[in-house]
């Protein structure tokens, strides 16, 4: 485990309900300057395959890559981390239907609404938006999951939905589905494809 590990799961601890002085201690000694509060396992998966993509290392640039476990808890963890709190800089990226948390943590911390990217719907829209159907389509059947899609396609309550929309929802369909296609779409992205809310997100970092 590494030291940035552990700092995650320290945070984690302590938003759950449990003692603040290991994340407090950590957030000492290392060099924490920055924590990028995210929804869930596969938004950090695609942050950390563009940060990847783009020759930097955000643990050691003092970046913290932290899923939540749910947007609702955003308002707990900018409270512990922000001004209030360890003095963190904050900054995230949600859906659209997730900014009216965002928002009032922001306020809550003390910090800049600037530093808050939103997804028209959600990443994996954005993803597939940017490299369109027909390539996702591609990549997951490289990735083996051909028969696994075509069976979700053949479904009563995917017929007539557009190509876009069921690709969406077939991420989401199985456990650890989603958080390995947040790296495999953003590796598969041309540069000047990248959708413009994660380009911002890496950009600030």
């Amino acid at each position: 485990m590494t030291d940035m590990d552990a700092f995650r799961q320290a945070v984690t601890a302590w938003a759950a309900g449990g003692p603040g002085d290991p994340a407090q201690e950590l957030a000492a000694r290392l060099p924490v300057r920055t924590v990028v509060l995210l929804e869930g396992p596969s938004d950090a998966a695609a942050v950390g395959a563009l940060a990847t993509r783009h020759g930097r290392d955000l643990a050691a640039e003092g970046v913290c890559v932290l899923p939540m476990g749910g947007a609702m808890s955003v308002g707990r963890y900018a409270t512990l981390l922000g001004a209030p709190g360890l003095g963190l800089r904050l900054t995230g990226l949600c859906d659209e239907a997730e900014r009216p948390y965002y928002a009032r943590a922001w306020q809550r911390a003390e910090a800049p609404k600037r530093d808050v990217f939103v997804c028209a719907a959600d990443l994996e829209d954005e993803l597939i938006r940017a490299l369109g159907t027909r390539r996702v389509t591609e990549l997951v059947r490289a990735q083996g999951d051909d028969r696994a899609l075509h069976t979700f396609l053949r479904q009563p309550a995917q017929q007539g939905r557009p190509a876009s929309q069921q690709l969406r929802r077939f991420l989401g369909t199985k456990k650890g589905r989603k958080i390995h296609y947040g790296r495999v779409l953003v590796e598969a992205l041309d540069p000047d494809r990248t959708p413009t809310p994660l380009t911002s997100l890496l950009t600030t970092l």
